[in-house]
């Protein structure tokens, strides 16, 4: 499932005065935002985590002095690869736009759960365990298991591409999606690789955030701050890593003026090409404009 890319000049200046309202002074031109909202990655286990739902569009017709609900959400926590799977991330939300948190890890021989993007299937030699699946323009399933030796375990689903499957070595974690919101291309996203097995397998690779799998020994790979990328994989009954946080970036006209409210962390950038660009990393609290 791709995810689709809103274009930088989509955003509309403000409406101009009809001719019924151009007398009326109280009247005060709506206003559209771009947005990126990514929810937090996936704690791999033996499958890699997947990465946190992906949506970036425009969201039209705001009204100033009006507050927006804005969530950044975390990412999840490891599992133990011999009996617990990698725990979902949290969900990120900007006004009527909310993004699910990725699908953990699966611990070995059970299904990786489901999310903004799937998690990868722990390893063993069972066939019918199967991958999370993606959700539906957010991002992507999961990838599988390898059922003969070595047992090597599923990467995490990304914004960008599903998760590999297990060859022996683990899975590689899905691709993550580029954006140019902020004024350079940064690519977030990517699913936890899966992890590999004591019989020889390495880690699965990730990138767009992600974390790479191991094969022995605790797997300190996590997802990265603010990309939503799952946790790595790691093999045998060994302890996955945890997802990276969200985030959520916020592109509109330089005539508005943002107020980011109490409960969140957030910048904005001085104004550039006729846009300013306000970048929330963490909490949950409100946003709302003025011209």
């Amino acid at each position: 499932m791709g995810v689709s890319k809103f274009k930088t000049n989509s955003l509309k200046t403000p409406l101009k005065y009809s001719s019924f309202l151009a007398g009326n002074a109280a009247y005060v031109a709506p206003f559209d935002v771009n947005y990126l909202v990514l929810a937090g990655g996936a704690g791999g286990s033996n499958g890699g985590g997947g990465a946190g739902g992906y949506r970036e569009s425009t969201l039209t017709s705001l009204a100033v002095s009006t507050n927006y609900t804005v969530t950044v959400g975390a990412g999840g926590a490891f599992g133990n690869g011999g009996s617990v799977n990698g725990t979902n991330g949290s969900d990120s939300v900007f006004s009527s736009i909310t993004s699910i948190g990725g699908g953990g890890g699966a611990k070995a021989g059970a299904n990786g759960s489901s999310g903004g993007s799937g998690g990868g299937v722990g390893r063993g030699n069972q066939s019918t365990p199967v991958p999370g699946t993606g959700t539906s323009g957010q991002g992507n399933d999961g990838g599988e298991n390898n059922t003969g030796s070595p047992y090597g375990s599923g990467g995490g689903g990304g914004a960008g591409g599903t998760g590999g499957t297990s060859t022996g070595a683990g899975g590689t974690g899905g691709a993550g999606t580029a954006s140019s919101i902020t004024g350079t291309s940064v690519t977030r996203g990517g699913g936890g690789g899966g992890g590999g097995s004591a019989e020889g397998a390495s880690g699965g690779t990730a990138t767009g955030g992600g974390g790479a799998g191991t094969a022995s020994g605790t797997n300190n790979n996590n997802g990265t701050v603010n990309t939503g990328g799952g946790g790595g994989g790691a093999g045998e009954s060994l302890q996955g890593a945890s997802g990276g946080s969200g985030i959520v970036v916020l592109k509109y006209l330089d005539n508005l003026t943002i107020t980011i409210g109490a409960g969140l962390t957030g910048t904005t950038a001085s104004p550039s090409g006729g846009y300013k660009v306000s970048t929330i990393t963490a909490g949950t609290g409100n946003v709302s404009w003025v011209y």
